[in-house]
């Protein structure tokens, strides 16, 4: 297993830092950071696993307009429109591949999971972005805590408890506009928090024959109301309500790509149309019982409506309920819990429910300067297809995590963990296309037959050191995998179904320095590797391939520098190397998916409570893209764009 000069390269930066901080005797401290995505609050850097969390702070200062850009620019995670589509983004991190790889992801908002039943992406949309305290990134593990789907790991999204009145304003090229309000009021007995924001555009691609473009519009909505009858009880109701209308376009020809990204590609049907609605009512509750004990329970319905122009909409009701409870000893902490989750959609004149009922034990155990963990879960999966054909199938799954972190001293601790993990099928999976044999037009669907749980084993090694100035994490992984889902879809034969065997393993090298204190520099590079070893479809034309689309490399670097007492500057380079097209299993397509490549400048300046900030994506103008199949390219951003705005908080 061999790094190339470049990884080498990347993985000699941060010692150098390091060297360089701790040389310098007036170096400043970094904050600690508590993450709780797994269940049990504790350090980052005693955890027993991979991790990356960003705080508050980071997303002011980011200039970020929205979750995805802020990912997307800061983080390790791969963002990409689905299909242009810019508020349903696909998520990837550690190799299962843009296509597909957000369903191995699991994707929560105070403990509520947003992935869906079905192949659409968690809605991430739906979130303001100044409404978040903490994004906290676990790779690798998760699978006790979240079960179904966390074989790459959780991204856990925390928001504020606010006091006061945050404003936001901004608009830029191409008709953007964006706007948000959040409020908050703390008492004795209660606390409330309010939200609303409003995102649209006119598009960035051209007007086809019937005079529509990608245009898009997004509202949002939130309330939480908590109350606090007595000591140690917290009482918690909220609502959440999400609009979206979203128009975006098909593929380009390689051609069409190059010469002009921004043309419609001039057939019948150029652009989608959709409209989305989510409404989500919130109840739980915590209570402390002494200082040991606490428990806490939280209850959502969700109803969601998803229709394309021309066709009738797809209507969603998720039901979830996760209850835990916690014992915290001097040196032990035990969470044990229970997670059911009941998903129901009405699509294609027929009814298909998936239903999950996991319950988990998992504990961290404190000796000196070591810490142990261990867990494990269990889980029940059903499927109900409820038409004629009374499809149903059953899964029984077991997931578990041991882990290890030792603290040398107050800079370093090196951690390693081994994690079992699964991911059964979405309810699309079932089904496949049918086209007609003469047009090619998608004439319905048909069923596709079960297929199998995907399970992964893998394991981490890794070391944090952490200096007054500098901050850096290093995980090397290594994961193996039988049955790994995927869809196969060329030349209109399409099927889902399992890959054998396939393996994945890797470098991660995440560094914060502060040089000076007005310069701080960050980098977040991956190095990524994804086989599949053994799949009797087609032959084994796919055994020893590449997993298509999953880049070898991956770096997002940056950094910020104070030109002025409260003006700062931010330059972020974020690239990734070329991969296989998302759907070239076998390796032998013409096109290849081109590197992505884009470089961001921003500014922000504080006045008082005022903060003026401005934003050049892309500057270099590089045409980006989607590569699905040969002559099938999404463009994604794709060219120059600028936005400018102003927060206030009172």
């Amino acid at each position: 297993m061999k790094l190339s000069r470049l990884a080498l390269a990347v993985a000699l930066l941060p010692v150098a830092t390091v060297y360089a901080a701790d040389k310098n005797e007036d170096a400043l401290k970094l904050s600690d950071t508590v993450i709780t995505g797994n269940r049990i609050a504790q350090e980052d850097v005693r955890a027993t696993y991979a991790s990356e969390v960003h705080n508050a702070e980071d997303i002011k200062n980011s200039a970020a307009i929205n979750l995805y850009d802020y990912l997307g620019r800061f983080s390790s995670v791969n963002v990409m429109p689905s299909f242009g589509n810019p508020y349903q983004q696909l998520l990837d991190m550690r190799g299962y591949g843009i296509g597909d790889g957000y369903q191995n992801i699991v994707v929560t908002i105070n403990g509520r999971r947003l992935n869906n039943i079905d192949m659409q992406p968690q809605l991430l949309s739906s979130i303001p972005l100044n409404s978040i305290e903490r994004i906290e990134i676990i790779k690798g593990s998760g699978s006790v805590a979240q079960g179904d789907g966390a074989m790459a790991g959780i991204i856990n999204i925390v928001t504020k408890d606010q006091t006061g009145v945050d404003l936001s304003i901004a608009a830029g090229s191409d008709g953007y506009s964006t706007a948000s309000v959040s409020a908050g009021l703390s008492e004795e007995l209660f606390a409330l928090q309010v939200l609303a924001d409003n995102s649209s555009s006119d598009g960035q691609r051209k007007k086809d024959a019937n005079g529509k473009t990608d245009e898009s519009d997004a509202d949002n909505l939130s309330a939480t109301l908590k109350v606090f009858p007595v000591d140690g009880l917290e009482l918690r109701v909220g609502k959440d309500r999400t609009r979206i209308d979203t128009i975006y376009g098909n593929s380009l020809t390689k051609l069409q790509f190059n010469k002009k990204p921004s043309q419609p590609r001039g057939s019948a049907s150029v652009y989608t149309e959709q409209e989305f609605k989510t409404d989500t009512n919130r109840l739980g509750a915590s209570y402390q019982a002494n200082e040991l004990l606490s428990f806490n329970v939280d209850h959502a319905i969700e109803k969601k409506e998803s229709e394309y122009a021309g066709s009738a909409p797809s209507k969603y009701d998720y039901r979830s309920t996760d209850f835990s409870s916690q014992l915290a000893l001097d040196s032990l902490t035990l969470t044990a819990g229970a997670q059911l989750f009941d998903g129901e959609r009405k699509a294609f004149g027929s009814t298909i429910n998936k239903d999950n009922q996991g319950i988990y034990l998992q504990g961290l155990y404190a000796l000196g300067n070591t810490t142990l963990s261990a867990g494990a879960r269990h889980e029940k999966v059903k499927y109900k297809h409820k038409d004629t054909s009374k499809l149903k199938a059953d899964h029984s799954l077991d997931a578990w995590d041991i882990g290890i972190n030792h603290q040398y001293n107050q800079e370093l601790s090196v951690f390693a963990n081994l994690n079992q993990g699964f991911q059964t099928p979405d309810i699309d999976r079932f089904f496949k296309s049918v086209y007609d044999p003469i047009t090619y037009e998608l004439i319905g669907t048909e069923f596709n037959s079960f297929i199998k749980p995907a399970k992964s084993k893998t394991l981490n090694i890794g070391l944090n050191h952490v200096t007054e100035r500098n901050k850096l994490k290093v995980t090397s992984f290594y994961s193996k995998l039988k049955n790994e889902i995927y869809y196969y879809n060329y030349n209109y034969a399409n099927t889902n179904t399992n890959l054998d065997k396939s393996h994945k393993y890797g470098l991660e090298i995440q560094d914060n320095f502060q040089v000076t204190p007005e310069l701080l520099t960050r980098i977040n590079y991956a190095w990524t590797r994804a086989k599949i070893d053994k799949e009797n479809e087609n032959n084994g034309a796919y055994n020893g391939k590449n997993l298509p689309g999953v880049s070898e490399h991956s770096i997002t670097a940056g950094l910020d520098y104070r030109i002025v007492k409260d003006g700062t500057l931010t330059l972020t380079q974020n690239w990734r190397s070329r991969a296989y097209a998302a759907n070239d299993f076998a390796n032998d397509f013409d096109q290849k998916q081109k590197a992505y490549n884009t470089t961001d400048l921003g500014y922000s300046h504080k006045i008082d409570k005022f903060t003026l900030f401005a934003q050049v994506n892309n500057v270099f103008d590089k045409k980006n893209g989607l590569w699905v199949r040969d002559d099938a390219i999404y463009p994604v951003n794709f060219t120059r764009t600028w936005y400018a705005g102003v927060r206030a908080s009172f």
